[in-house]
């Protein structure tokens, strides 16, 4: 027979009101009525039932992640991390791709949340930098967390940051410092702020070591192996061809590294390249990418925990319960692919 919330309390010695208090994370149970609890619910192998504790509150346990991004080692790291916090918390989890261009964006999120009884959202980007979207979650008063490219947080609600500038300016960095001067930059799509934040970084570092960004090394187009096989060719076709490379992403720089290797180009002796992310592309190439480590799981997994605290917050009708926002800076790593 299941244990029930009844048998939990007994065990521990304290009330009913004590056990649910613990398994809704409200956070106001003393440290050491805390741990008798926990103590309890692993000795029974309790676990809550979601419906009745749906019913017996105004808040779903159901959190949803709202993403438009094609990159799927990203999404697949985001879901991972997502549903680590959850599963932690008691949470379910609700995934719902979607096309941010859609004129009808705003409508169907709020439609998912109303129909779904979803407690909160966590948004990435581009729908986290999207000021309408956010601006009518806001009027519904639907609780969401955001991942965001920058190093300070817009405002006082629950957010994460990856300081896309920064880490770009290691990478661009690492290039010069290799005696590279003329450096080529491959963008994705200019609606992620990632993108812009990652050619703000490649520009300051030239601009650190006094070189001046040459317009015809810069190449705009999207977050795709397809978009590094046509910008090699179309750098590689110049009367004077770079010598390094700095892609928005692995999936770019991989695909620059195939169409470099197509046309005959020894990476790295003639062409250094490096990508974003750290993704499983990164490895997959010959030779191995260099890149920023970006750890999109334990990214997702803090802004979950960020949105619950958040929940929770609300639902003692706290005054202040500003959530600090969290930064993660991409960490180099050199590999085989600029190293002469």
């Amino acid at each position: 027979m299941s244990a029930t919330i009844k048998s939990v309390a007994e065990y521990a010695g304290v009330s009913i009101k004590t056990v649910s208090r613990v398994i809704n994370n409200e956070g106001t149970v003393k440290p050491d009525t805390l741990a008798k609890v926990q103590q309890a619910i692993d000795a029974l192998d309790y676990r809550p039932n979601k419906a009745a504790r749906d019913l017996a509150g105004r808040d779903n346990y159901v959190l949803g992640y709202v993403y438009d991004n094609p990159n799927a080692y990203y999404i697949l790291a985001m879901q991972n991390g997502i549903l680590k916090e959850c599963r932690s918390n008691g949470y379910e989890l609700l995934i719902h791709p979607c096309d941010a261009t859609n004129p009808d964006i705003i409508d169907e999120l709020v439609n998912m949340v109303n129909s779904a009884r979803l407690a909160g959202l966590i948004l990435s980007p581009p729908l986290s930098e999207m000021p309408d979207v956010l601006h009518a979650m806001d009027e519904k008063g639907i609780q969401y967390v955001r991942v965001l490219s920058g190093d300070k947080a817009p405002d006082d609600k629950p957010c994460v940051l990856v300081d896309d500038y920064q880490a770009a300016r290691q990478i661009t960095g690492h290039l010069l410092d290799q005696g590279h001067r003329r450096i080529a930059f491959i963008a994705g799509e200019k609606q992620h702020h990632s993108t812009t934040e990652r050619q703000r970084g490649f520009y300051q570092a030239l601009a650190d070591h006094g070189i001046k960004a040459d317009p015809e090394l810069v190449i705009d187009g999207t977050y795709s192996f397809g978009t590094g096989v046509q910008s090699i060719q179309q750098l590689l076709a110049l009367p004077e061809p770079p010598t390094a490379l700095f892609a928005c992403n692995d999936e770019i720089a991989a695909g620059a590294l195939f169409g470099a290797r197509m046309q005959g180009v020894d990476v790295p002796e003639a062409l250094a390249i490096a990508g974003f992310e750290n993704s499983p592309f990164s490895t997959q190439t010959f030779p191995p990418l260099t890149t920023a480590s970006q750890p999109t799981a334990q990214i997702a997994q803090r802004a979950t925990s960020s949105l619950i605290r958040s929940l929770q917050a609300r639902k003692r009708k706290a005054e202040n319960h500003t959530i600090p926002a969290d930064i993660f800076v991409p960490e180099l790593i050199v590999r085989e692919s600029t190293s002469r």
